[in-house]
C-alpha cells in the first residue's frame, strides 16, 4: 500500500497505483418501500405494523437478537416512522415504546453508515399496497 492506494504490478512487474475508494453510503430508506409479497423470503418474519404498541415492542425486542430480521407490513407512512425509529431502539438497547409513538427524526437523519447497515440487517423491508403516502413519509429522513 502506497499513500492509502494498493500497488498492484503489471505485466512487466512494475506496480500499478490502484485508488481505493469508500462504498457509496446507502440512504436509510433507499429500496426499502416494495409491494406486498416482494420484500424477503417468506421464511422472514412478517410485522404488522398496525398491531398494538406493546406487541410491536415486544417483536422487536426480540426480532434483532435473531438472524432472520423482518418485513413490516403497512400503507401508514407515519407508522412506518415509527416502526424504524423503535428498531433502531432495539438495536441499540433504548425505549423502544417510546421511539414508537415519538419518532427521533433528527437521530434518525443523523445515523452513521455502520448504523444504517444494522438497521437494514434487521428491517429488510416495507411492504405495502400504497407506496407513494409510504415514500412520502420516508421523505423526511433525506431532508
Amino acid at each position: 500500500m502506497v499513500n492509502g492506494a494498493h500497488a498492484e504490478h503489471d505485466s512487466t512487474g512494475q506496480p500499478v497505483l490502484i485508488s481505493l475508494t469508500a462504498p457509496p453510503r446507502r440512504a436509510l430508506a433507499d429500496g426499502l418501500v416494495r409491494p406486498v409479497g416482494s420484500g424477503a423470503a417468506h421464511t422472514v418474519p412478517r410485522l404488522d405494523a398496525h398491531l398494538p404498541d406493546p406487541e410491536v415492542a415486544d417483536f422487536l425486542a426480540t426480532v434483532v437478537h435473531t438472524d432472520t430480521g423482518f418485513v413490516a407490513r403497512t400503507d401508514d407512512g407515519a407508522r412506518v416512522l415509527a416502526v424504524i425509529a423503535a428498531t433502531v431502539a432495539a438495536l441499540c438497547g433504548e425505549d423502544i415504546r417510546t421511539a414508537l409513538t415519538s419518532p427521533d427524526i433528527d437521530f434518525l437523519r443523523a445515523l452513521e453508515p455502520p448504523a444504517v447497515e444494522a438497521l437494514r440487517g434487521v428491517l429488510r423491508a416495507v411492504e405495502t399496497d400504497h407506496p407513494d403516502p409510504v415514500h412520502a413519509a420516508l421523505g423526511i429522513l433525506a431532508a
